[in-house]
């Protein structure tokens, strides 16, 4: 008889290649996603798995809360997500597959569900928590980082946005911190994240394992027994984000991107100039069109907000407003640059952003469906 230790997480059938692992422990439905090569980027078989396992328990009256957590090539934890494959999204430009309009839409629709989730979903935000994977942990009810995250929605270094919903989470920080981090994709850790309200608990990394375990021993029938759990594994996440939030909201605030560039480069401080040094490496164009999505998203509902981000990736993949072929576009260049030639030297256009126009951000913003057609009508 073969043993299985009590925290190895069982495949369901047919999932190994989704590298997306699940058992059931008590009333815990358990979550690993297992692709540590990847840092355990999204593909479009582990975002349909992954639906598939949460309808499935959202409906199943024994499961009481889910919870989920990456792994790393030493095992369980140390990496959560770093967002979804973006080798995928070249490839499927550039060969105009249609898997790529799936993705996005079933992407987005799973963010809905965790947003949405009847039942208590607990995020062990461990190591490297970016792009698809804020996605996966924003919704959650409990969002717990440790010592070791890194946190970011680092999608304008690629000529994207910050997708998955993180018009809306990030809106929804305090002061201008959602334009910084949009814009910037700069990288938080725990003390920031917790700061900002993009986390909610820190535990020590070394004691994951022990949480993990003890969560599946709980009665969630009984919050005090989740207060208690919350109780034993929290500790005190040290780090004061006062002076860098004056900063941000004094820079970041301002009416548009040209002006905060020019504020941050007449500056003398160090924090500021390496902020105007980061966005004029970025996409000029979709800086202009994440500030413009973030602003937007700070009135929308969820489902709205994620209704506009798929207008929003249909653009950036199908750029024929701007009268370029898929292989043109600002996102397939980004990504050419970083992850395929890796040779860091995007070829933006326009290349600074004091020549980007109104005329070429606004039909970002333009649905290619109507709202009977759209691919997302059914979020609500």
């Amino acid at each position: 008889m073969t043993t299985i230790a009590a925290d190895t997480p069982l495949p369901m059938p047919g999932d190994e290649p989704a590298h997306v692992l699940s058992e059931v422990r008590g009333q815990l439905g358990c979550i690993t996603l297992s692709r540590p090569k990847a840092l355990n980027a999204l593909s479009l078989d582990m975002i349909r798995a992954l639906t598939q396992r949460l309808l499935a328990w959202r409906d199943d009256a024994q499961i009481k809360a889910v919870a989920i957590r990456g792994s790393s090539k030493t095992g369980p934890f140390g990496a959560f997500c770093a967002g979804g494959d973006i080798r995928f999204f070249h490839q499927a430009a550039l060969a105009g597959d249609p898997a790529l309009e799936d993705f996005f839409t079933e992407e987005y629709a799973l963010n809905h569900l965790i947003h949405s989730y009847p039942k208590p979903f607990i995020a062990f935000m461990d190591g490297i928590v970016m792009g698809g994977g804020m996605g996966l942990a924003q919704g959650a009810q409990i969002r717990v980082v440790t010592e070791r995250t890194r946190m970011a929605m680092p999608e304008t270094n690629i000529g994207l946005f910050p997708d998955v919903g993180g018009g809306y989470f990030l809106s929804r920080c305090p002061g201008h911190s959602g334009e910084w981090l949009a814009l910037t994709g700069d990288t938080l850790g725990a003390a920031a994240a917790l700061a900002l309200g993009l986390a909610d608990h820190c535990f020590d990394a070394s004691r994951l394992p022990l949480a993990w375990n003890a969560l599946a021993l709980l009665d969630f029938d009984q919050q005090s027994a989740v207060d208690a759990w919350l109780v034993d594994f929290e500790m005190t996440c040290f780090g004061d984000f006062s002076e860098t939030a004056n900063q941000i909201d004094h820079y970041f605030g301002l009416d548009c991107v040209p002006a905060m560039v020019r504020a941050l480069e007449a500056s003398d401080d160090a924090w500021a100039l390496r902020c105007a040094a980061t966005l004029r490496r970025r996409s000029p164009l979709m800086l202009q069109v994440t500030l413009e999505q973030i602003r937007r998203a700070r009135a929308l509902s969820l489902a709205d907000e994620l209704r506009m981000e798929r207008d929003m990736v249909h653009h950036c993949f199908d750029p024929r407003h701007l009268g370029r072929s898929a292989s043109q576009s600002e996102t397939v260049e980004g990504i050419r640059a970083l992850a395929v030639d890796k040779d860091n030297t995007p070829h933006w256009h326009p290349s600074r952003i004091e020549d980007v126009t109104c005329e070429m951000v606004a039909p970002f913003f333009s649905s290619p469906w109507t709202p009977q057609t759209h691919p997302l009508r059914a979020l609500v």
